[in-house]
């Protein structure tokens, strides 16, 4: 579900941050996934009555689940939605962008009903690269009376099996500006200290703007028309090939803590 464009994006999450000449942030950096400390807040979804509710997106959502694509507004990463019900225990979801799929999944609730488990696959719109993971999420409270097991809070446990291209991405620096790559094709070229500067080839970041904050860290602040959306601090541990990272998500009001290493 929301997973989907959480891992378009760890969406907004494994966008990156920056560096300065000769530092020891320039390099190719991927994720550790046994070291992600996940947001505490959960997630909310209502699946009763025909009817599909993402309570926690930005913006809500709430749409018909019978199978069929529905439109869906001020969503970045897709414009349609659809959710079909395979059982009580078990969804499947397509999101769509410009008549195309971005993003599948299948949730499946364990038997005792306190397990989401979620198969995913996201496609780039920047490159058409494909990224897939397994997810799973713990309850920490019931839908509804009466509604789909689906229902209730969930809270991120883990996730496994993930692509390599959704976690990791490449710094250059050239003097004082720094340019991020990654496999899934969002790039951005930022002067340190400077302006803010275009994302390139993700619909849900508009611009980054970089900050030093010391020799080891590094603050980036994504932006989207405006707006900030996600905050970002990123700093190089002494042995030069582990970064820990913290990520403040303003729009769903998180925090992400985990921790990358130097390829």
């Amino acid at each position: 579900m929301r997973r989907i464009y959480l891992f378009a994006a760890l969406g907004i999450l494994l966008v990156p941050l920056l560096a300065s000449a000769q530092s020891p942030f320039d390099g190719t950096w991927k994720v550790n996934m046994s070291k992600v400390d996940w947001p505490k807040k959960p997630d909310v979804y209502v699946l009763q009555n025909g009817m599909y509710q993402c309570k926690t997106c930005v913006p809500p959502i709430e749409i018909k689940a019978d199978g069929e694509q529905q439109k869906v507004s001020g969503h970045p990463y897709l414009d349609s939605m659809a959710i079909k019900v395979i059982s009580d225990h078990e969804v499947e979801e397509t999101d769509m962008k410009n008549g195309k799929v971005v993003g599948t999944s299948k949730t499946m609730i364990s038997p005792d009903g306190n397990t989401m488990t979620v198969d995913w696959t996201s496609v780039s719109e920047a490159n058409g690269a494909t990224s897939n993971g397994k997810s799973e999420a713990t309850r920490v409270a019931k839908g509804p009376a009466g509604s789909s097991a689906v229902s209730g809070s969930w809270r991120m446990k883990s996730v496994a099996d993930i692509s390599s291209n959704a976690i990791t991405w490449t710094y250059k620096v050239d003097n004082d500006e720094l340019t991020m790559t990654n496999p899934t094709g969002q790039s951005y070229t930022a002067k340190m200290d400077g302006p803010e500067a275009p994302m390139k080839g993700d619909p849900g970041i508009t611009t980054v703007s970089v900050k030093k904050l010391g020799k080891s860290t590094i603050e980036e602040t994504d932006k989207r028309e405006g707006k900030v959306i996600g905050v970002m601090k990123f700093t190089v541990e002494p042995d030069g090939k582990t970064a820990n990272v913290l990520y403040e998500d303003k729009l769903h009001g998180t925090t992400t803590k985990f921790t990358a290493t130097k390829e």
